[in-house]
């Protein structure tokens, strides 16, 4: 029996290989790690046939909580929820999450093929499907697929991204560690090493070229861009005591600053807008008007057929409107569970009153709403974790020539929640090819331009502004044209894959 695969060694091994996933991730941007311990993983996976999907559950249960510690800090350290309830529910995400590898595994069970086929496509085919059905199911969370790893300056892979998404990137990346695997694996004849080496080397070059390729085209002259980090700390955030200090903050930013486009944080006047003398919103205009600046404002606002239900919003300040016609404003369409809406209320409401969270039941706002005008470019807004989802943000890019997410990372402490949401931005803007800029409460506050590539970023827990300028893009990635609906071969593929399994088992009782 090899050595590592008995438990003392086995066990832990994998531990080991899934709690060093953080790494490959921002803030550390080791792209070139996670292909081997996707290698290690699958190689883990052969050595112990019987428990293979116990195997996938734990590598992931480990990696999602190494990833996503910053849960506990949002839900204790933040919201105050008692650790008796904060540390299990902490857990709770990772476990879930975790299914997906185990079932990822359990279904590349069900094939039967030679062993370079099943490890170097059917089993890549399988995760990237699992991984796909993590980001949809339950309003979907797809942070830390394996393609977001690739997302850095110089990674060789990273292209693959603009051609079929962020899924396709995870299908490469995945491929690239099994293929390494088989490469390096004794139990591969020397002769037929030469099959993982050439798809290893085709992935690395295309991946090179489809980077280099430029699908998008400047629209318009360059525009300057402040963006306003308020720094405003959660637990002071909502307290009545601190109202007037943010809206002063905030005002002097915007008076001082001296861009064609200015952009404030998710929620950065916490207040209904509706509830807000109008005279307090006409003195940020004109601020910002007095500099020649366009003036993007993050709020909430109630419903308009309501005042019981609410959106979370951006409002733009400074548009010119005809009459009575409202000021045009993108409300989040995509709601974050348990942050921004309440699943199941009759069970975890008894929670939220343990809990120090406002503003936790809002509304979709809709999809596809239109972009705003801003300084003769077509500005299309996200909000929080929406950058997270690339195939929502394809209708309002095509009508876009700039990418703008606000957001309010102080949920989560200085842990790497900001930076992790900051690396998704930068997947969106490959994507989508335009520079997304990114307007925070207390980081990462930053331009991506449309490689993908952070341009500048603000410091993080400080108030600041970042300053600079940006090129309107114009024009379809081919991700844009064809979105994910490669993801039904890839199902098609699996399924054909699982009934040849089936038959195969059948034949041979």
């Amino acid at each position: 029996m090899n050595l590592l695969a008995r438990p003392l060694y086995y066990w832990p091994l994998l531990i080991l290989t899934a709690a060093a996933t953080p790494l490959a991730f921002a803030p550390y941007y080791l792209f070139w790690l996670m292909p081997l311990l996707f290698a290690v993983l699958t190689a883990l996976l052969h050595l112990r046939p019987g428990r293979q999907i116990r195997s996938a559950y734990v590598f992931g249960l480990t990696a999602y909580t190494a990833q996503f510690y910053w849960v506990y800090t949002a839900l204790h350290t933040v919201s105050g929820l008692p650790k008796l309830y904060a540390v299990p529910l902490t857990f709770l995400l990772p476990a879930y999450l975790a299914l997906f590898p185990a079932a990822a595994v359990w279904l590349w069970r069900q094939t039967r093929l030679p062993r370079l086929l099943s490890a170097g496509i059917a089993l890549p085919l399988c995760w990237t499907l699992a991984e796909f059905a993590r980001e949809r199911l339950l309003t979907g969370f797809g942070w830390g697929a394996l393609g977001y790893s690739q997302i850095a300056d110089a990674s060789p892979l990273a292209g693959w991204i603009s051609i079929g998404g962020i899924h396709l990137l995870t299908l490469v990346t995945a491929a690239f560690g099994t293929w390494l695997y088989l490469l390096v694996s004794r139990a591969t004849p020397l002769r037929s090493r030469v099959v993982p080496a050439v798809c290893m080397a085709f992935y690395l070059m295309l991946g090179i070229w489809f980077k280099q390729t430029d699908y998008t085209r400047p629209a318009g002259r360059p525009v300057s861009v402040a963006l306003i980090q308020g720094n405003i700390e959660q637990g002071l955030k909502f307290r009545e005591d601190q109202f007037l200090p943010t809206l002063q903050t905030y005002y002097r930013r915007v008076a001082d600053a001296r861009a064609d486009i200015v952009i404030l944080p998710e929620t950065a006047i916490p207040a209904m807008r509706q509830d807000l003398p109008q005279s307090v919103l006409d003195e940020f205009a004109a601020a910002a008007r007095a500099n020649g600046s366009a003036l993007a404002v993050g709020i909430p606002q109630y419903t308009d057929d309501t005042r019981s239900a609410y959106l979370n919003s951006a409002v733009h300040l400074t548009a010119d409107t005809v009459g009575s016609a409202p000021l045009p404003a993108y409300s989040k369409n995509h709601l974050v569970p348990f942050g921004e809406y309440k699943p199941l209320p009759a069970l975890t409401e008894p929670l939220y009153r343990l809990m120090d969270m406002p503003l936790s039941d809002f509304r979709r706002g809709g999809a596809a709403q239109p972009p705003f005008d801003m300084a003769g470019q077509k500005v299309a807004f996200n909000i929080c974790y929406e950058d997270g989802f690339g195939e929502e943000l394809i209708a309002s890019a095509r009508q876009a020539t700039l990418l703008a997410n606000i957001s309010n990372m102080a949920w989560y402490g200085r842990s790497n929640a900001m930076f992790q949401q900051l690396q998704q931005s930068q997947a969106r803007a490959l994507e989508l090819g335009r520079y997304m800029v990114r307007a925070t409460n207390t980081g990462a506050t930053a331009i991506v331009d449309h490689k993908g590539r952070i341009v500048s970023q603000a410091l993080p827990d400080t108030e600041t502004t970042l300053e600079g300028t940006v090129q309107g893009m114009s024009g379809q990635t081919p991700y844009m044209m064809y979105g994910s609906r490669w993801l039904w071969a890839v199902a098609a593929a699996v399924a054909a894959l699982v009934l040849h399994g089936r038959l195969t088992r059948r034949k041979d009782t």
